[in-house]
């Protein structure tokens, strides 16, 4: 049995590491060394600590020796060696996005209720019982749930387990209650209190229904005023940048006369104008890197909606529900509703198998940005 080497390694900026070294068999047949990262000594304070986040990794290049019991492994030693094979920087299996949400659910959730039971001891009713109890939406608890049995199918992929015992457990992910949606008229008052950035950025996500990671994601080489359009090719979340959410998500957007004029007035008032540059770059990074979302929805946009009396609960999404919810009234085809939603799942928009094409396209988006910039008729003023 082969229990490798732990020890500290410096490194040229911040604390030490806990380095793990072991050999095993390369594609030759010759021993080759290997090592992994486990973590800072912030982290693990002693080697009896470091030593314990590494039980299923030694688990795993000691899979051949009848002595190893994996069974006997905790959740909480399965998710380290989790963490070490899927969530690493340099791990190229996940988005920068999923690794933040996964590493969140775990620590928060997951770690501290199931942490020191052993894999054979969770059973599958009480798992159930327990996301029944927590106090979360059931979208969150099917994702806890769901990360659940990504890990035990991780535990079998190394052969650590023999079985996944959360493909039993049951969880709705159907909401609880409608998400929020602004008026029209809640939309036009919020534009007009708003402050030139925040408006543009309010009527751009409002008006074509990009998620926030991919508005502020883009850049201005991206845009063709031209062909009035705009090409989504990445997204950005905690300031790394990635690749958009699905495929389906890179299809072009249409922009309404109204959007790209809009961008204009912000390319000439901002000082970050050439093709490289963030359309919403942060002057607080001379211009490297764009505003992050949530501070100025917080600090900015919020406070304004509640200031001209809007209750509801805003947040980036609720632009795309916003745009989604206008688009299915004003009785557009439910194919055009996919295309310029981007949705990559015919359970989403109801995909009806056929081509929108994008005359039908630009006149769907025209006739939601048309409600925000044109006059409001009589009986659109009672609807709002």
């Amino acid at each position: 049995m082969q229990n490798g080497c732990l020890m500290q390694a410096p490194r040229r900026r911040g604390p030490n590491v806990w380095e793990f070294r072991w050999r095993e068999p390369g594609s030759d047949g010759r021993r080759v060394h290997r090592r992994i990262v486990i973590g800072t000594v912030e982290r693990f304070q002693d080697e009896s600590r470091a030593s314990s986040a590494i039980a299923a990794l030694r688990c795993e290049i000691n899979s051949h020796a009848e002595r190893v019991r994996p069974r006997l492994l905790t959740l909480a030693q399965l998710v380290e060696h989790y963490k070490q094979r899927e969530l690493a920087l340099d791990s190229q299996w996940k988005t920068h996005s999923t690794k933040v949400t996964y590493q969140g659910y775990l620590r928060k959730w997951i770690v501290p209720r199931w942490g020191t039971y052993t894999l054979s001891s969770i059973r599958p009713i009480d798992v159930e019982s327990w996301l029944r109890s927590l106090k979360l939406s059931r979208a969150s608890c099917a994702k806890i749930r769901n990360l659940m049995s990504v890990l035990f199918n991780h535990a079998r992929r190394y052969d650590l387990f023999d079985r996944n015992p959360i493909t039993l457990v049951r969880q709705s992910a159907k909401r609880r209650r409608i998400p929020e949606v602004l008026g029209i008229g809640e939309v036009r008052r919020l534009l007009r209190a708003l402050n030139p950035r925040e408006r543009t950025l309010v009527l751009i996500a409002a008006g074509t229904g990009l998620r926030m990671s991919e508005l502020f994601g883009l850049k201005w080489k991206d845009v063709d005023f031209d062909a009035n359009q705009v090409s989504v090719t990445r997204s950005i979340v905690d300031q790394v940048v990635g690749p958009c959410k699905t495929e389906a998500s890179q299809k072009p957007v249409p922009l309404d006369p109204c959007l790209a004029k809009a961008l204009s007035r912000w390319r000439r008032r901002t000082r970050y104008r050439g093709p490289e540059d963030w359309i919403f770059a942060s002057p607080h990074t001379g211009g490297r890197k764009p505003y992050r979302g949530w501070p100025l929805m917080r600090y900015y946009i919020q406070p304004v909606a509640q200031r001209i009396g809007i209750t509801k609960r805003i947040g980036w999404h609720t632009f795309r529900h916003t745009y989604s919810t206008l688009l299915k009234a004003a009785g557009v085809d439910i194919k055009v509703m996919q295309e310029l939603l981007r949705h990559a799942s015919s359970r989403v928009t109801m995909d009806t198998y056929t081509q929108a094409i994008t005359s039908a396209k630009r006149q769907a988006q025209s006739s939601v940005v048309s409600l925000f910039t044109g006059k409001l008729t009589e009986v659109e003023k009672v609807a709002s």
